[in-house]
């Protein structure tokens, strides 16, 4: 097989069903677990002392529910760096983004990664773009899959002012390609041949959750109590440098403007990642999603000198007391526009009626 994608020529459309997998594995640090969790107000202290993680069952700190996004943004990029390289990353926006757990992401975790195009779908001059991350684990058991829908335009000429502008904006040391010989980008991509991709091992069994809403007393319809957090430059350039998302429109009023914004907006992924604490502040366990899903309709414009403040609130669709599951249903809006199209959660709760495996 080819030892880097680089080496595969085909246009994007080729590259469907086709899998790759990250050069090195990612070894999840605590540190980097309790640094992402104060980024998204993820004030669990199974987050942050490892002490309340035991007590959960885990033997290291457990990473928040959108901690995945700072893996598989990395490979996004690698991937459009060296595979989809007819697209300008300056002209991507992400519209979805699907977590499915398996189990939590915990400290000390050496998480293989596997990626793959599962389609692509072209509008005019817009291309969008699923991408499937897997992560597993040292035995090779699945942790997460986190799907990805980008959208992506071709043939649109960059102004060289601009693109000089951008340049002297942007965060340094996101490498996208190999450099010297010999010094190849860890988070580099490899193709695999078809034979090299095999079925997804069984996930080990879920421990229980310890929910504060139980399956016996959690009706549909209930509503999550409203939460209201505030949000400053200061936040977003946080989470622009935990995440490591290099694009300036985050944190420079200039490169806002050149797209069109009217200034700075905060990540997509941090309003996902402030909508999880948010849930699992209601939960009171952090390892109880199953699986989270937002489409994603608005931004969070946040001036040079006075935080924006996010609503969020919640509602539960629909329980079943046997199987110990529950829907929510979850919204965002600031400054009375909504951020989300649609956002859904799946959760496990305490107290179901039949034992689980």
């Amino acid at each position: 097989m080819p030892e880097t994608a680089e080496a595969t020529v085909a246009t994007a459309t080729d590259l469907v069903g086709r899998h790759f997998r990250v050069r090195d594995h990612y070894d999840v640090g605590r540190e980097k677990i309790r640094e992402f969790a104060r980024a998204v107000r993820n004030d669990h202290p199974a987050h942050h002392h490892e002490e309340h993680a035991n007590k959960l069952g885990y033997a290291g700190l457990i990473a928040s529910p959108t901690f995945a996004s700072v893996i598989g943004a990395a490979t996004t990029r690698s991937l459009i760096g060296t595979v989809l390289t007819e697209y300008d990353v300056s002209q991507i926006l992400q519209t979805d983004q699907i977590f499915e757990y398996h189990r939590p992401i915990v400290g000390g975790d050496l998480l293989s990664v596997d990626v793959a195009v599962e389609n692509i779908r072209i509008f005019g001059d817009n291309d969008f773009i699923t991408i499937k991350v897997t992560l597993t684990d040292a035995d090779a058991l699945p942790v997460l899959v986190a799907t990805t829908t980008i959208v992506a335009r071709r043939g649109v000429e960059i102004d060289p002012a601009a693109a000089e502008m951008v340049s002297g904006l942007v965060m340094h040391g996101h490498v996208t390609d190999s450099n010297a010989e010999g010094s190849l980008d860890p988070s580099g991509l490899i193709l695999l041949a078809p034979e090299e991709v095999g079925e997804l091992r069984t996930p080990a069994a879920p421990l229980p959750v310890h929910t504060v809403p139980t399956a016996q007393t959690l009706t549909a319809g209930t509503e999550l109590p409203a939460s209201r957090i505030p949000l400053t430059r200061g936040d977003l350039v946080n989470y622009a440098g935990v995440s490591g998302d290099p694009n300036p429109i985050h944190f420079s009023d200039a490169a806002a403007e050149l797209v069109g914004l009217p200034t700075v907006v905060a990540h997509g992924m941090l309003t996902m990642g402030l909508t999880a604490s948010y849930l699992v502040d209601w939960l009171g366990d952090p390892a109880a999603l199953g699986k989270f899903s937002v489409r994603f309709s608005g931004f969070v414009a946040v001036q040079p000198t006075a935080p924006t403040f996010v609503e969020f609130t919640g509602k539960v669709k629909s329980v079943d007391a046997e199987s110990g599951s529950a829907t929510v249903v979850l919204g965002a809006t600031s400054e009375g526009k909504k951020l989300f199209g649609r956002a859904v959660a799946e959760v496990r709760l305490s107290g179901a009626n039949t034992a689980r495996g």
